[in-house]
Parts: C-alpha cells; sequence; structure tokens
C-alpha cells in the first residue's frame, strides 16, 4: 500500500486576534502571518504573579510592599489612615498624583482647589530624560562598535607580512571589503539612529516609578490632565445653606462615569481623594452612612467595571474617626487595601539612634502597620513572604529620597556593655557558667 504525501494542513479549531492562526489553511511555501503583542499602556507592567497590570504609587518602598506584585494593581483601591496631626499621608498621595502626571494618566482629585495640583512635587535629579537619552546614544554606538570589533587596526603591521601572516594582495583586497561595508553600515545607522532617538525621545516616561524632590514643584502640561472635582455641597455665589439631603459625592461619581465612558480603553485614571470626612473640607452631614457607604460602593463598582483603567488611592484621618467605630470599619471593608501611619512624637525623632551603621541614616518618623493588602489569585498573594506582613514596619520621609518603608529594629542601648556581650554574673560576681544557670 502507498502512502501519497499531500500539503493539506489540519484545520484546528481557534481565532488569534479575530484572524485565523498561523498554520491554518497555509499553503506550502507561505509564511504565516506575524502577529504583533499589544503594548500596554503607558505606566503600566505587568504583574510578576498574575500578569494584571499594575501601576506605580510613585514610591518604590510602596510599590514592594503590595502583595508582591511589586506595584499597585489596576482596578483596586488604597486606603492610607494617620494619626496625629501630620500629613504624611498626603505625601504620599501627590507622589501617587505627580507620577499620574509624569505618566500622562487622567487624574481625578475630589474637594480641593486648583492651588492643591501645583504643590505637586517635582522630577529628582537624574529623572528628566538625560539619562534615558545618554543611554540610547550609547547603545547605537555599541550596536556599531561589536560589528567592527574584529576588524583590526590597519597600522598593527609593517612591510609585507602583517597581522596574522597574511600578504599585501590579500590585505587590500580585505581592507576594501571592510571599508566598503563600513560605508554601507554607516548609511543605515544615519537613516536609523535619528528614528530610535526620536521614539525614545517621544517616551520619556518609559520609567515606571520616577524619584521627586520635595524642594522642586512640578510643571503641569498644557492643557492639564488633572480635573479638580469640587464636592456636591460646597458653598457657591448664592451662598444658600447645604441640604443634608443632598450627599456631598454625587457631584464626583456622575463626572468619573461619564469620563470613563468616553475615555479610549488605553487611557489610565487615577483618583485622588485627600482626607476624607476631613471636619476642614466635608460637611457634618458627609458621614451620615447613607452618603459615606454608597458613595464608597458605587466607587468599588467602578473599579471593577473597569479593571484595566482604574486606580484610586484615599487618605483618612482616623483621629477624627477611629478604627473602633463603625463607620471607619465599614470604609476599610471597602478599600482593597488597608494601611496606618503612625507618626512618632516630635521628641522621639529629634535624636539619631546611636551606632555605626545608623550614622548616615535618618532616623524613622513613624510607624507603618498593614491592616489589609488585595489577594488576586489562587496562591495567595499578599502573604507575609515579600511584602512584610508580619514584620515591624518605620517610614522616613526626605527632601531627596521620598518617602522610603523599612523595617524597624530598636538601637542597642549605650553604656550596657555587659548586655552586649551577653555576660551573666553569678553570686559572687564572678561570670556564671552553664552549672550557674537553672531552668
Amino acid at each position: 500500500m502507498s502512502f501519497q504525501k499531500r500539503g493539506i494542513a489540519i484545520r484546528q479549531a481557534g481565532v488569534v486576534s479575530g484572524r485565523e492562526a498561523p498554520g491554518i489553511n497555509a499553503t506550502p511555501g507561505s509564511s504565516p502571518a506575524v502577529f504583533k503583542q499589544a503594548q500596554p499602556p503607558t505606566g503600566t507592567r505587568p504583574s510578576p504573579l498574575d500578569g494584571r497590570l499594575t501601576t506605580s504609587t510613585g514610591t518604590r518602598s510602596l510599590d514592594a510592599l503590595l502583595a508582591g506584585h511589586s506595584a499597585l494593581a489596576l482596578g483596586t483601591s488604597l486606603l492610607v489612615e494617620e494619626s496625629g496631626t501630620t500629613d504624611f499621608g498626603g505625601s504620599l498621595l501627590k507622589y501617587y498624583v505627580a507620577e499620574g502626571v509624569v505618566q500622562g494618566h487622567t487624574i481625578h482629585v475630589l474637594g480641593m482647589p486648583e492651588a492643591w495640583g501645583r504643590e505637586l512635587p517635582g522630577l529628582g535629579i537624574g529623572d528628566d530624560g538625560s539619562k534615558s537619552k545618554k543611554k540610547v546614544v550609547d547603545e547605537d554606538k555599541m550596536k556599531i562598535a561589536w560589528r567592527y570589533e574584529r576588524l583590526g587596526d590597519f597600522s598593527a603591521g609593517t612591510g609585507s607580512s602583517l597581522r596574522g601572516g597574511w600578504s599585501l594582495p590579500h590585505m587590500l583586497f580585505d581592507s576594501k571589503y571592510k571599508i566598503f561595508h563600513l560605508m554601507l553600515m554607516r548609511y543605515v545607522v544615519e537613516r536609523n539612529v535619528p528614528q530610535s532617538s526620536s521614539s525614545s525621545s517621544s517616551n520619556p516616561s518609559a520609567v515606571f516609578c520616577h524619584d521627586f524632590d520635595l524642594s522642586k514643584r512640578l510643571i503641569l502640561p498644557s492643557p492639564s490632565n488633572i480635573h479638580f472635582v469640587p464636592l456636591s455641597t460646597q458653598p457657591d455665589m448664592s451662598f444658600k445653606d447645604p441640604d443634608p439631603k443632598i450627599s456631598p459625592f454625587s457631584r464626583f461619581i456622575n463626572h468619573l462615569s461619564s469620563q470613563l465612558a468616553n475615555s479610549p480603553p488605553t487611557t489610565v485614571h487615577r483618583i485622588a481623594i485627600p482626607s476624607l470626612l476631613s471636619t476642614a473640607l466635608y460637611p457634618p452631614f458627609s458621614t451620615i452612612p447613607s452618603h459615606i457607604l454608597q458613595f464608597l460602593h458605587s466607587l468599588r463598582a467602578l473599579l471593577r467595571k473597569y479593571p484595566s483603567q482604574l486606580t484610586a488611592l484615599i487618605t483618612l484621618p482616623i483621629t477624627l474617626h477611629p478604627r473602633r467605630t463603625g463607620l471607619t470599619r465599614w470604609i476599610e471593608l471597602l478599600s482593597d487595601g488597608v494601611l496606618e501611619l503612625a507618626p512618632f512624637p516630635t521628641s522621639a525623632i529629634a535624636a539619631k539612634p546611636p551606632g555605626a551603621s545608623t550614622v548616615h541614616e535618618e532616623p524613622p518618623q513613624g510607624m507603618l502597620n498593614i491592616h489589609r493588602l488585595p489577594i488576586f489569585h489562587e496562591k495567595g498573594g499578599g502573604g507575609g513572604e515579600a511584602s512584610g506582613f508580619g514584620d515591624d514596619l518605620a517610614f522616613t520621609l526626605s527632601r531627596r529620597k521620598g518617602m522610603v518603608i523599612k523595617p524597624f529594629s530598636l538601637p542597642p542601648v549605650e553604656g550596657d556593655t555587659e548586655a552586649q556581650q551577653g555576660g551573666l554574673e553569678g553570686d559572687g560576681g564572678t561570670k556564671a557558667t552553664k552549672v550557674d544557670i537553672e531552668f
């Protein structure tokens, strides 16, 4: 029995991006179609855990704590609680907004005037794009250098016998070939280098997380991509008393719904809500559960409806609304992640801790408590192996480094040499041995 070879491809069920996959109904000798993978939006990258899109909060150490995703996952919210009269949470929020401005994201701020946007920290030294441009130029030079690194030095030899034992006719012929090849490659490089440099300069925000300087101010683009939405009950020129039946958050929810519905699917939106329920910004009736809880439910619904476009960062003063109250507990339940900042008293951070390793380190300014982190997959992302869930964490806010979160440990006590050496004394004042120790 003879077999005849047939050039018919086996049909397979599957469509890639609305087109037939390579190899389906392909004729012999035809090249398969090339499919380009869609690039993620600017300022986002896939999570190392499950591939979800993530975006930076503007603080590197905070990104490292967020459940192993190394950033804030899109479609989630983060609640930052703070006790006392400090505003470290406000600094985190400004880093979050400044990162969105640099990345070209659309920002929505609730209850703050436009002057608040002019106080955003500016880019630090080395984050203005000069390093990236220099890196591109160096890479282009290396592409030329590695190709001709083995061409040899024409002045290395003299006479009829040159390097490698080649005779002069062979070397002349080879030199003409190399000169022609060099001219051809130079023509190609001159055509391609401007394209690569222009593409890199057109995308200066290739950095995922930028460094900001609190002493500088960020220059907002024109037109600005920040929307400052006032509360629904803020007084206007009519000077009427606000109606307690009207929710102060209704205008903001309507604004978000219209902006998300009319924006392209590749546009990333950031929601910033500073000092939620603060008496300096919100009317007294804003704490009514029918107002605040309905607003958080609506915000959570938008986050779930647009899981690849929207993130939110909220700060809450728990001195005014303690965690033991039922309203604060409900606010925490309606947030995906909950962090608490507990600043130290001023007297506690006045002196630097002793020790040679901490001479050049700034003293911690407070403790960071992690109450909940987003968990997104069946492997239990959000545990403590990479996020420091079970460690004592402290934070430090400086002008150039920004907010740095790291494990906290007490320094050794000064003058307690016996405790540092680990020596124990017996009854007679002598050093105790294993026999003298009773369990």
